[in-house]
């Protein structure tokens, strides 16, 4: 089996027996209580428990096993296995709560107006879609989390699944406090790490559902490259496959109709998908295809002769080969027969649209996580940086790249909650969500809320713009009233690949999330302020403060909060000091994003296309004193600024596989580069003197 995987034990040095009892000290803020049975495999959502070698002390006492840390006192009574921890440091003590917790993500936003209502919410003006939709995550208001991984499947050495047997607890305590960042790269080591996604998923993408012809997409496409506007992926929705020409009385399990699975491709529409799927790539553009598995293959489907054969069934019986990844002659078909013939035409990876809930052929199994699971490590065959689009399936998502958010509503009571919902998932280790970007349902083209959404796209982990009609459609050009911020916005995004992809390769190498609540970085009050909850960090040198109302009489009245340091404009340059409050009015062509003092921003220089290539940079300086690694696919280039006397000194050091073959330095206001701005590489260190003007 290609899936296979190894147990996962803790140090043996750090187990303690207690009768039917297990406390596994993990680290010096991490242990994990079992009860009645115990495992060493790996589970859905633990991957390693020797990630550490904490020097701790123990002993019993009044029937409580106490261990005692370098910075932690745990308390786990072996009765009822409560546990409370002090903390050495402050000598305050906490008990995981519900109540305390900070909040984690939620499976999807299908169907919500946001934080205030779903749809059904609205009809019926109840909170529907409210703040308990969102699951735990690792951290709290306390300093001290919990989370239950009792129910959870194992994996086992052979790359299948099992349950687990039954009466047993097996929970984790995490003690983090507010080390947000520490512990959550803790909690990756515990997991597993966030892997690097491909360059090409952080510029922009293009998606669409309806059904559309080969000539329509390709004059799409060219149309966008003609407008200058850069896309990198293509995204095709369901209707690439036989949809409305499925034969009467097929089988069918989903209440969307028989047409929701399908894998053979709609002639009527892509009369030659390969010639298609080729012209895509010729375009620069990587492929993905919308999966609804739930219905199996079915007699009419081109694999289903090949399909019915490898499980054991007579192609000429018409049974339908049922989905089941549990069965492995069904899991290794399903990739080998159905999915790896598109890759090798052009496919890149796929978009797994789970809808049909949480049951399987196993108890307690969760079909979407282990679609999740087997398709990731699929696409990861061969060495590759691999990538799949699905459904949020519980703690250790983060392992299966990247997340669909679901079908909300086009208001602006979703925009409102995305940002914040965006940033909170990362208390759960999920950084890379993708929302529908304007929107999915009931839009009536409102130019201004398609620019907001838009730009927090932007600056969002990934800018996937999505409609489920023509008539909303989210191409530029069909709102003339802001066309031309809209373009300007999309081809930012591409010139920032490099910031982001860099912010990329920190997420899987050090556990920083791209996008994270303001405490992750500030102690002040208000960065926990409920009226402040939709700022957030974009990388760890970007403080964004999206937009999400509307304007009055030309512009709007945006609140912002800045914290300590100095701060400049990211658009135009004006610098704020840190630690207050502003009131900025903004136009519909402003955004407020802001760029802390000692901060290196590096971008593509301008140019038309879609070039990925980091060959010709234009990096932004923001004066002060800092260390910054900008990494390619291939290489990176360090940069050192330093004070000297009333200059500074930038120092780049690209390493030998660099492909970058100039920099042009362009600094923050007040402060311009002493000679040449524009300075080739050939692998060499290169110094640029800054000098105040």
């Amino acid at each position: 089996m290609r899936f296979g995987t190894t147990l996962a034990p803790a140090n043996e040095d750090a187990v303690l027996l207690c009768d039917d009892v297990r406390v596994s000290v993990l680290s010096d803020r991490v242990i994990r209580v079992e009860k009645g049975v115990f495992t060493d495999n790996k589970t859905q959502t633990v991957d390693c428990r020797n990630f550490a070698k904490p020097q701790f002390i123990s002993e019993i006492r009044n029937g409580k096993l106490v261990v005692k840390t370098q910075s932690r006192i745990f308390n786990v009574d072996l009765n009822t296995l409560e546990t409370n921890v002090k903390f050495l440091d402050d000598g305050h003590i906490a008990t995981p709560t519900n109540r305390n917790n900070l909040g984690g993500t939620a499976r999807t936003l299908d169907g919500t107006f946001g934080v205030l209502g779903s749809w059904k919410g609205a009809r019926e003006k109840k909170d529907h879609f409210c703040l308990s939709h969102i699951r735990k995550g690792i951290f709290a208001e306390d300093g001290v989390s919990e989370y239950d991984d009792s129910k959870s499947i194992l994996l086992d050495e052979d790359g299948g699944v099992s349950c687990r047997k039954a009466g047993g607890t097996d929970k984790y305590v995490f003690a983090f406090g507010a080390d947000y960042l520490g512990g959550l790269k803790e909690f990756y080591a515990l997991t597993g790490a966030t892997p690097v996604l491909p360059k090409y998923a952080l510029s922009n993408w293009w998606s669409r559902y309806h059904a559309y012809t080969d000539r329509e997409y390709l004059a799409l496409m060219d149309k966008f490259d003609k407008k200058d506007i850069p896309l990198t992926v293509a995204t095709i929705d369901m209707d690439w496959h036989i949809v409305k020409n499925v034969p009467k009385g097929v089988e069918c399990h989903s209440m969307q109709g028989a047409g929701w699975t399908g894998y053979t491709f709609e002639k009527s529409l892509f009369p030659d998908y390969k010639s298609f799927l080729k012209s895509l790539k010729n375009r620069g553009l990587a492929v993905t295809m919308n999966l609804h598995p739930r219905d199996g293959v079915r007699y009419f489907e081109s694999q289903y002769a090949d399909m019915a054969r490898a499980c054991g069934i007579d192609p000429d019986s018409g049974e339908t080969v049922q989905f089941d990844l549990t069965d492995k002659k069904f899991l290794n078909a399903y990739f080998d027969i159905l999915h790896h013939p598109y890759e090798e035409d052009g496919v890149d990876f796929w978009w797994i649209d789970w809808q049909q809930g949480t049951k399987s052929q196993m108890d307690g199994l969760d079909p979407l996580w282990l679609l999740n699971h087997y398709h990731f490590l699929d696409n990861c065959r061969d060495g590759k940086n691999g990538m799949i689009l699905s459904r949020y399936a519980g703690l250790g998502s983060h392992r299966y790249p990247i997340g669909f958010s679901g079908d909300t509503f086009v208001c602006w009571r979703s925009l409102r909650f995305q940002p914040y919902f965006t940033a909170l998932a990362s208390n759960a280790g999920y950084t890379w969500w993708s929302h529908d970007i304007g929107g999915h349902l009931f839009g009536k083209g409102n130019a201004e809320l398609y620019l907001r959404w838009l730009q927090f796209g932007v600056f969002s982990p990934i800018n996937r713009l999505h409609s489920n009609n023509k008539s909303w459609s989210k191409e530029p050009w069909l709102y003339p009233r802001v066309e031309s911020i809209a373009e300007q916005f999309l081809r930012l995004r591409h010139r920032l690949l490099p910031y982001i992809y860099s912010a990329n390769v920190r997420t899987a190498r050090e556990g920083i999330p791209i996008v994270a609540p303001m405490y992750y970085y500030s102690t002040h009050e208000n960065a926990r302020s409920k009226s402040l909850r939709n700022q957030y960090f974009f990388g760890e040198n970007m403080l964004v403060c999206p937009i999400t109302k509307k304007c009055v009489n030309g512009s709007v009245k945006q609140t912002v909060w800045l914290p300590d340091g100095e701060w400049t404009d990211f658009f135009n340059g004006e610098k704020l000091s840190g630690g207050k409050e502003y009131v900025l009015s903004c136009k519909l062509g402003d955004y407020p994003v802001f760029v802390r003092s000692g901060s290196i921003v590096p971008m593509l220089e301008k140019r038309h296309g879609n070039s990925m290539k980091f060959d010709r940079l234009e990096v932004r300086v923001f004066v002060g004193d800092c260390e910054y690694t900008m990494y390619d696919e291939i290489g990176r280039i360090d940069f050192s600024m330093k004070k000297d006397g009333e200059a500074y000194t930038l120092e780049i050091i690209p390493d030998g596989d660099c492909e970058t073959e100039t920099v042009t330095v362009v600094p923050d206001r007040g402060w311009a580069v002493d000679g040449d701005a524009k300075i080739v590489i050939d692998g060499n260190p290169v110094a640029v003197k800054l000098v105040k003007v």
